[in-house]
C-alpha cells in the first residue's frame, strides 16, 4: 500500500457564542481548521484534522496547507502509510515544530492502519483501560454572572466536574470562581485553568485564596517557558498543579518531572505531534508518578475521535483523577462527521468502526469550507 495524495480542505466552523472560550490567551469564537484526506493506491482513505488557532499553537490554515503541499506531501507520497513511526520521524525532520500540522497527517495514517486491519484504534493498540472516559466542562473567562450561568447550564446537562478560565486580574478571577462555585454547589468538582497567565507571586496568592472555594486543581498557573516558577507554585500549593502549555513533547515531560513542577500533565494529540507523541508523554507521566488527562483546543469530529481513542488507553487512574476535556460537541452546531460521536455530559466512548471510526459529512464540509 502506498500514499497516493494528501488532500487539504480548509474550514471555518463557528462556535456557539453563548459558550465560546475566553481565556488568558484570548478568545476562541470560530475554528479555522484544516480537514485532511490521505488517499492510498488501494482505495483506503485516512482522515485527519489540523487545529489552526495561531494565538495558541502558532499555526494557521495558510501555514498548515503550505507546509503539507510544499514539504510534507512530496516526501510522503509513495510511502507505505502503515509505517507510522518512521513517517512521523520523517515529518519531524522535514518540518520543525508545527506539531498540529504533523499530527493531522499522523492521525490520518493511524486511521488507514485501523481500516486496513479492520479494527478501531484503541482495540488495535490492545491496551483498553476503561469502558468509557470521564470528562469535564470548561467555563469561559467571562464576567462572573455570565460564567456562573454557563456553569449552571453545564450542571443541568449532567456535568459533575468542570474548570473555570482564569489567568487575568486576580480579583476578577476570584470573583468569577466564587460565582461559579455558588452556582454549581459543593458537590461539583471545580478546577481552574490560568493558561500561563499569572506571575508566580500572583499564582501563589491565588492558591491561598482559592482553597476556601474548594478548588480541585490549578492548571498551568505560570508561564510555560519557566518550569522553575511552576515548581515554586507547586511547592507552596496544597492544590494539585497541572502542566499544559509547558508540556508539548516527551522531552518537555521529562524536564517537568525532574523539576517537580506538576502533579499531572494535560496531553493533546495536536501539540504532541500526534497520537504516538501523546502516548509517550502518558507513559513518562506514569513512570514519574504523575497523572495525566486530555486537553482540548475545541477539535472537530475527526480529532475528537482521536482524543477518545487516546483516552481509552491512558494509564489506569489518570482520567479518573482528572477527567478529560472531550467537550467539543457542546460548542458546535456540527462536528463535520456523519455519525454523532458517543459523547455526553460527563463521559465519552469510542465508535467501534475501524480506524478512528468516523466518516466525513460531505454536505457539512461543503457548507463550512473556505477558499
Amino acid at each position: 500500500m502506498k500514499i497516493r495524495a494528501i488532500e487539504t480542505v480548509p474550514v471555518n466552523v463557528p462556535i456557539n457564542p453563548d459558550r465560546a472560550i475566553i481565556g488568558a490567551r484570548g478568545g476562541h469564537v470560530v475554528s479555522p481548521f484544516v480537514v485532511l484526506r490521505v488517499h492510498t493506491d488501494e482505495g483506503l482513505v485516512g482522515l485527519g484534522e489540523v487545529s489552526c488557532t495561531p494565538n495558541w499553537s502558532g499555526e494557521d490554515q495558510g501555514t498548515a496547507i503550505h507546509l503539507i503541499e510544499r514539504y510534507l506531501a512530496p516526501r510522503l507520497v509513495g510511502e507505505d502509510p502503515r509505517d507510522i513511526e518512521r513517517l512521523s520521524r520523517l515529518m519531524a525532520r522535514v518540518v520543525a515544530n508545527n506539531s498540529f500540522t504533523r499530527a493531522g497527517i499522523e492521525m490520518a495514517l493511524w486511521d488507514i492502519l485501523g481500516k486496513a486491519c479492520g479494527m478501531p484504534l484503541y482495540r488495535l493498540w490492545g491496551e483498553a483501560q476503561r469502558e468509557r472516559i470521564p470528562t469535564k466542562f470548561s467555563v469561559s473567562g467571562l464576567a462572573p454572572d455570565r460564567a456562573a450561568a454557563i456553569a449552571a447550564w453545564a450542571v443541568d446537562q449532567g456535568f459533575t466536574a468542570m474548570k473555570v478560565k482564569v489567568g487575568g486580574d486576580l480579583a476578577e478571577d476570584l470573583r468569577r470562581v466564587a460565582a461559579v462555585r455558588e452556582a454549581v454547589g459543593r458537590d461539583v468538582r471545580l478546577g481552574v485553568d490560568a493558561n500561563g497567565g499569572w506571575a508566580p507571586w500572583v499564582a501563589i496568592e491565588a492558591v491561598r485564596r482559592l482553597q476556601s472555594l474548594d478548588v480541585w486543581f490549578l492548571e498551568q498557573p505560570t508561564s510555560p517557558n519557566e518550569l522553575t516558577w511552576m515548581a515554586q507554585v507547586r511547592a507552596r500549593s496544597p492544590i494539585p498543579v497541572l502542566a499544559d502549555e509547558s508540556v508539548n513533547t516527551a522531552y518537555d515531560a521529562m524536564a517537568a518531572i525532574r523539576a517537580n513542577a506538576a502533579d499531572a500533565f494535560s496531553i493533546y494529540v495536536g501539540k504532541a505531534g500526534g497520537l504516538m507523541g501523546a502516548r509517550r508523554i502518558a507513559t513518562l507521566a506514569e513512570a514519574g508518578g504523575l497523572a495525566c488527562t486530555i486537553g482540548s483546543n475545541l477539535e472537530m469530529g475527526i480529532a475528537t475521535a482521536a482524543m477518545i481513542h487516546l483516552g481509552m488507553v491512558l494509564p489506569v487512574g489518570s482520567v479518573e483523577t482528572f477527567p478529560a476535556d472531550i467537550l467539543s460537541v457542546f460548542f458546535y452546531e456540527h462536528m463535520l462527521t456523519k455519525e454523532p460521536l458517543p459523547v455526553e455530559a460527563g463521559w465519552a466512548r469510542p465508535l467501534e468502526a475501524p480506524g478512528l471510526g468516523v466518516e466525513l459529512d460531505d454536505q457539512a464540509l461543503a457548507r463550512y469550507r473556505v477558499a
